[in-house]
């Protein structure tokens, strides 16, 4: 053999055993990186967001530009509270031709969600985004809607003038529960009113009474009769009731307002108007619409008049007026107008066109739509803003729980651009595939919206000032206890130097609490932001529904806040559905911090010793919507013993909008 065919027989057995080599090194490397990838997925589910972070970062550092990966990251950094790490990621994997549409929209709304101050100036106009007609095909559903009463779950009451029932209409346009009234039946319903206790009081403007109805719906009694004299009415339309309340009704036959006591009992007759219509109570004064003179005048509660609100000709056939906001909303003809009670200037919210149109009551629903109850054309309207009609949905799949599998668990939050919680949806708004192909077995589970259980933890204010307030901090801690009714779990936190997990029990066992199980020392300097950061991490994994609760003077110290921003913190608070509420032992503004994640995350301020007691606080908590479903299927895809990445997708539809969300998980290991 000669020396130059050997030299080439050595280059080439070196070519092949380098070739190998790296051939071996790059299947390692993604060996590892799997292993990574998958432990840093099932972190995530867990709810351990921080151990999920850096099981993704080590998975990049043996493929350091696996787009998958780098999406993964981005979702842990965002549930973690780290919006601005999360869309670096999520804009890197955009940048290199991933995700396509569906990343750049959540890139897009996450960066909108940053900067969005709550107004949309000259895109806050609201246009139409479904109807509800009266008659599909032969079918009559209700007749002459006059007034809507929204609820909490979404769905609104329609008081159905033409048909003498009141009718209950979900997310979806459909008639789920009429109400006749009493024995007789309803004599021309026209406006609701809902009290403080629930109660639901009707105005019957043939039957010259007012009507009470349990929450439900359910007849309780009715009060008043024909006539002029006082207490008597003809035809009463319109409703409102003040802080005491007092009931305020448009008495139309009489020119005049008849308020009652909460009990139906008459008090007094207040005003002399041509066509007295649309009335609200907002604060310390009572504005009542004149429809003959276009206009809305001013009260205060007692009856006295203060002065033209809105002047003559301002509207042309003014009917049903709300609060809505910082101001009133009312309907006009085909319009809706918002006006500010600073000035009273008219803003046009809305407007159903030129076709033949009378929207007599325009009322916001718990997903921050205006339903608009349209009598001349007997249909329903459901309005959105127009930038929530293009922007569509945002959903997000918050947990894959597959330790069942084939039987799989879906946790998914939908929420408008806003962050504003979607509620009331059912089992036809969620279509679920696995690689695109749809899957078995579909199953909506549970909405946290309808949860009676709440996870509460009280971060307790350990600061110096506190030491004052010892018997004022163990007495509201036995009222959330006592208010909790025995469901969910309480924990108390303590906001010291170190923040510290004090108690994990349930609320039956906290009703004798008592200052002296609090270890934690008061000191100078407090880490409010890291308190709650330990508080929120004990929730994430607890009911839908959870919130935290901070009790303290309202001052912070120094160090407060020098770990986390503020931004930060609400985010992290946000992203896991978790409300904050403040509650303050002394009677005065608390610093803008506290103030700041209070707003910006759902939450209330509250003072121990008001008038009406905290008991009311769990209540409140419950009450706020959430946006978090439960749904389950039947999985056909190949696991190969736990080891392969299984894709799966979710598409939600909600009258014209729409959203969409892609995951994955891995089965459990065989």
């Amino acid at each position: 053999m000669s020396k130059k065919l050997c030299l080439k027989l050595i280059f080439f057995s070196l070519l092949v055993i380098s070739a190998a080599s790296l051939f071996a090194q790059t299947a390692a490397d993604r060996g590892f990186a799997e292993e990574s990838f998958r432990r840093g997925v099932q972190a995530f589910y867990r709810g351990a967001f921080n151990d999920a972070v850096l099981q993704f970062e080590e998975a990049l550092t043996y493929l350091p530009e696996e787009n998958l990966i780098l999406e993964w990251l981005g979702k842990a950094y965002y549930r973690a509270g780290m919006e601005d790490a999360a869309l670096m990621e999520w804009n890197y994997a955009a940048q290199n031709g991933y995700g396509g549409q569906l990343l750049q929209n959540i890139i897009e709304i996450v960066s909108v969600r940053r900067i969005f101050t709550g107004d949309y100036g000259a895109d806050g106009r609201f246009v139409e985004s479904g109807s509800f007609p009266a008659t599909e095909g032969t079918v009559l559903h209700y007749s002459q809607p006059v007034s809507i009463l929204p609820n909490t779950d979404g769905s609104f009451w329609v008081s159905a003038y033409g048909s003498n029932e009141l009718i209950r209409v979900n997310v979806n346009g459909v008639v789920v529960e009429r109400k006749k009234g009493p024995l007789n039946g309803f004599d021309r319903p026209f406006d609701m009113l809902r009290m403080d206790d629930g109660t639901i009081v009707i105005s019957e403007f043939a039957g010259d009474r007012l009507t009470f109805l349990t929450s439900d719906g359910s007849y309780i009694k009715s009060f008043g009769t024909k006539g002029r004299g006082d207490g008597e009415l003809l035809g009463p339309q319109f409703l409102a009731h003040d802080s005491n309340g007092n009931i305020f009704v448009t008495d139309y036959g009489n020119r005049r307002v008849a308020v009652f006591s909460e009990d139906g009992e008459f008090l007094f007759n207040f005003g002399n108007f041509k066509s007295p219509t649309g009335i609200s109570v907002y604060g310390d004064n009572v504005y009542v619409a004149d429809n003959y003179y276009g206009c809305i005048y001013s009260y205060d509660l007692a009856g006295n008049y203060e002065g033209l609100f809105v002047p003559d000709d301002s509207f042309e056939n003014p009917e049903a007026m709300r609060v809505y906001k910082d101001g009133l909303m009312i309907c006009d003809g085909s319009k809706i107008y918002s006006v500010s009670i600073d000035t009273g200037a008219p803003v046009l919210v809305a407007d159903t066109g030129n076709g033949p149109s009378w929207i007599t009551c325009a009322e916001e629903d718990a997903n921050g739509n205006i339903i608009a109850a349209d009598f001349k054309s007997n249909e329903l309207y459901v309005l959105s803003r127009m930038p929530e009609l293009i922007g569509g949905l945002y959903v997000e799949i918050c947990r894959v729980n597959a330790d069942n599998f084939p039987n799989v668990d879906l946790e998914v939050r939908v929420e408008n651009r806003r962050r504003q919680p979607v509620v009331g949806l059912s089992d036809i708004n969620f279509f679920i595939t696995e690689d695109k192909y749809a899957v078995t077995n579909p199953m909506l589970t549970g909405s946290a919206d309808l949860n009676e259980n709440c996870d509460i933890t009280i971060i307790i204010d350990r600061s110096s000032g506190m030491k004052a307030f010892e018997s004022d901090v163990q007495y509201a801690v036995r009222e959330i206890a006592a208010s909790m009714k025995g469901k969910g779990t309480l924990r108390i936190v303590s906001s010291g130097y170190i923040p510290t997990s004090e108690i994990i029990s349930s609320p039956s066992d906290m009703l004798n609490f008592s200052m002296k199980d609090i270890k934690t020392e008061y000191s100078d300097l407090c880490s409010t932001d890291l308190a709650i950061r330990l508080a929120a991490n004990d929730l994430v994994n607890g009911e839908h529904k959870r919130a935290i609760v901070f009790i303290t003077d309202g001052n912070v110290t120094g160090s407060a806040f020098s770990n986390y921003t503020l931004s930060d913190l609400s985010a992290y608070l946000n992203n896991n559905g978790i409300s904050f509420a403040l509650l303050s032992t002394v009677q005065q503004a608390v610093t803008d911090e506290l103030a700041y994640i209070t707003e910006n995350t759902g939450g209330d301020e509250y003072y121990l010793y008001r008038s009406e007691g905290i008991s009311s606080i769990v209540g409140d908590l419950l009450d706020i919507p959430s946006g978090i479903y439960t749904l389950s299927y039947t999985s056909g895809m190949p696991t190969d013993f736990g080891r392969s990445y299984l894709p799966v997708e979710l598409e939600v539809y909600l009258l014209n909008r729409s959203g969409r969300a892609e995951t994955g998980y891995f089965a459990p290991l065989e």
